[in-house]
């Protein structure tokens, strides 16, 4: 499978003018918020969007943490400071991933979290992650009250400072590996026993602490590569192929098994094959999705955009697959309504509901090392019987007629299965073509894939040439 990069929507988050006054705008959505740092995100940002979160969640206890990034110092700080302001109580776990933190949330019954983090958008940028208090991302509706109430809610109202409790908690990231060594289909001894040998590139990311941690309490021989989150991104930061290639060179020396590579907040995963092959994101979240249907064949969420290759797994398992627009609050909503035992992204993002319905690179590094083990097969050997997808994945600028031309490309495709949830998904016998805005980034998104590198690439090139 090949891909390339793929995209992201840009909507309004304007702040009261107390806070914001510019051209730019940030990017708000499904996936929180995010900006360039000194341009369109400032600490006056994290500290309005915190204090909205704390009235929006009518105070009480509210877990923190950021991710590796120079800035999360100074916004983390500000959201701190709003959260204190209105009431909130605040727990800080410092330095670590996403899902840690949505865990926290649910496990301290907390009533929400926030994360600073640009998840694996480049490093000059940053964001914030809100989180409710089951663990889960704040749903569309909600944002947009936050939005609201960012706009409404003036600081110099806020006259009476109340007496609010700051407490650090910085090894939680401790109690996710142990809620992960709990997990039903772990088994230590037999992880062990495999002498597995493993690289794990955490990019100097939020990531750099945990994963090393886990494995090696997984019984594996570890390679650390860019554990040391006081340093800056060895590389672009989106766990994708073409970010692979010095992990991939270290799998190769080292005569790994398996090389990990995760995002910067730790919630996508990305292989390598132990022959040093980079794989495609697409292949975490098939991988782990053919492991537990295995040992428990129940129903699977993915969202439009990821690969058929998730889908076959399933269907050769006789499970039913069903598909959400794209944003991990979708896919968990999904999970959570059919009670459906795995889903994600093919972003390499995998949510395992007997954990948390969150996208977990921790908890896909452990279903990768077991299914290793179980097999007794080299994932070389294991990715061989895979169904063989072709994606690509290009990005383009949002044209003012971007709408009108997608009802272009609809009425071009009419006589096709056409899914209109999120941008369009028009699906061919053995191909699909996805066009959607981004909610990460100010761009839009094109996506195929197809049995063949050629139609794949006919395809995409289609699309392009209808939109541009």
């Amino acid at each position: 499978m090949e891909t390339h990069f793929g995209s992201f929507v840009l909507l309004q988050g304007t702040l009261v003018d107390i806070l914001f006054d510019m051209k730019d705008k940030l990017i708000v959505g499904i996936s929180g918020l995010r900006g360039v740092v000194g341009k369109t995100l400032f600490p006056e940002t994290a500290l309005g969007y915190a204090l909205a979160f704390g009235i929006l969640c009518h105070k009480g206890k509210v877990v923190v943490a950021r991710d590796s990034r120079v800035s999360g110092k100074v916004l983390k700080r500000a959201a701190v400071s709003g959260l204190l302001s209105v009431g909130c109580d605040v727990v800080d776990l410092g330095i670590c991933p996403t899902p840690t933190l949505t865990l926290a949330t649910e496990k301290l019954g907390a009533v929400g979290g926030i994360c600073i983090t640009a998840s694996h958008n480049p490093f000059q940028w940053n964001g914030m992650k809100f989180v409710e208090k089951d663990g889960t991302f704040l749903n569309k509706k909600k944002m947009e009250k936050l939005n609201l109430l960012v706009q409404k809610t003036n600081i110099s109202h806020i006259k009476k400072v109340p007496l609010c409790k700051l407490s650090p908690k910085e090894d939680w990231y401790k109690k996710h590996i142990d809620y992960i060594l709990k997990l039903g289909f772990v088994q230590k001894d037999k992880i062990r026993k495999a002498n597995l040998k493993v690289v794990v590139d955490c990019n100097n990311g939020a990531g750099s602490r945990i994963a090393p941690l886990l494995l090696r309490k997984l019984g594996c021989k570890i390679v650390e590569l860019n554990c040391d989150f006081s340093k800056s991104f060895a590389h672009a930061p989106e766990p994708t192929v073409e970010n692979l290639l010095s992990l991939a060179k270290v799998v190769r020396d080292k005569n790994a098994d398996v090389g990990f590579c995760l995002d910067p907040d730790g919630d996508r995963l990305s292989l390598v094959a132990d022959e040093g092959t980079p794989l495609s994101e697409e292949y975490t979240l098939a991988l782990a999705t053919r492991f537990i249907l295995s040992k428990n064949p129940k129903e699977v969420v993915i969202n439009l955009s990821t690969s058929r290759m998730t889908q076959e797994v399933a269907e050769k398992s006789g499970c039913k697959v069903y598909r959400t627009p794209v944003g991990e609050y979708n896919v968990a909503k999904k999970l959570k309504e059919i009670k459906g035992v795995i889903g994600g992204e093919g972003n390499g993002g995998v949510i395992l509901p007997e954990l948390h319905y969150t996208r977990d690179a921790l908890v896909g590094m452990a279903l990768i090392v077991e299914y290793l083990a179980e097999s007794n097969r080299k994932l070389s050997q294991i990715i061989q019987d895979m169904p063989k997808y072709f994606m690509l994945k290009k990005k383009i600028e949002v044209s003012k007629d971007f709408d009108d031309r997608l009802e272009g490309l609809i009425k071009r495709f009419k006589k096709e299965r056409i899914n209109k949830k999120d941008g369009i998904r028009i699906d061919f016998k053995d191909s699909w073509l996805h066009i959607r805005k981004s909610n990460t980034e100010p761009a839009a998104r094109i996506i195929a894939e197809a049995k063949t590198k050629k139609t794949a690439e006919d395809l995409a090139k289609e699309g392009l040439e209808l939109l541009t």
